[in-house]
C-alpha cells in the first residue's frame, strides 16, 4: 500500500496486526497498527512495546472507547469500507474537533481522490491507497 502524506507518497511503514492475534516480542520495534477489540484487548502489551503504536477503527467502533489513550498512539487509521460509508468522517471529526487528537489521522479502505478534500476537511492528512490508484490524483485535492 501506499501513503500520501501532505506531498509525499510513500510506502507503508505500519504493520497490522491480524486480528485476534496477540503482539509478539519480535513486533517490539516496528509500528504497529490494531483493531481497537485487540487494542482494548491487549492494551497493557501494547503500551509496554518500545515502537510506535495506532489503531484501526471501523465504522461501527466507537470512537470514546480511545479517549483515555489518545496521547500514547501515534496513528488512528479510519477504515472507509466503500465510498458510501461516511462514518469515517465523524469518527475524523470527534478524533479533531471534540477529543484534539493531534496524531496522524489515516484513511484506509475505499480512499478515492475526489473524497480526498473532503477527508482533509474533517482531520484526515493522510491517505492509504492500493498501487493501483493513480497517486498523482490526490495532489491538489488535498490538504
Amino acid at each position: 500500500m501506499l501513503i500520501i502524506k501532505g506531498a509525499d507518497v510513500t510506502e507503508d511503514e505500519w504493520t497490522r496486526l491480524p486480528e485476534g492475534q496477540a503482539p509478539t516480542d519480535d513486533s517490539a520495534e516496528q509500528p504497529l497498527l490494531v483493531g481497537l477489540a485487540d487494542w482494548l484487548l491487549h492494551r497493557d502489551v501494547l503500551l509496554a512495546r518500545a515502537g510506535r503504536l495506532g489503531v484501526l477503527l471501523c465504522g461501527e467502533d466507537e470512537v470514546e472507547r480511545l479517549i483515555p489513550d489518545l496521547d500514547h498512539l501515534q496513528l488512528i487509521a479510519v477504515s472507509f469500507p466503500v465510498f458510501t460509508d461516511g462514518r469515517g468522517y465523524s469518527q475524523a471529526r470527534l478524533l479533531r474537533d471534540r477529543f484534539n487528537y493531534a496524531g496522524e489521522l489515516r484513511a484506509v479502505g475505499e480512499v478515492l481522490p475526489d473524497q480526498a478534500d473532503l477527508m482533509s476537511k474533517v482531520g484526515i492528512d493522510s491517505f492509504s491507497i492500493s498501487d493501483s490508484v493513480d497517486s498523482r490524483r490526490f495532489f491538489g485535492l488535498a490538504g
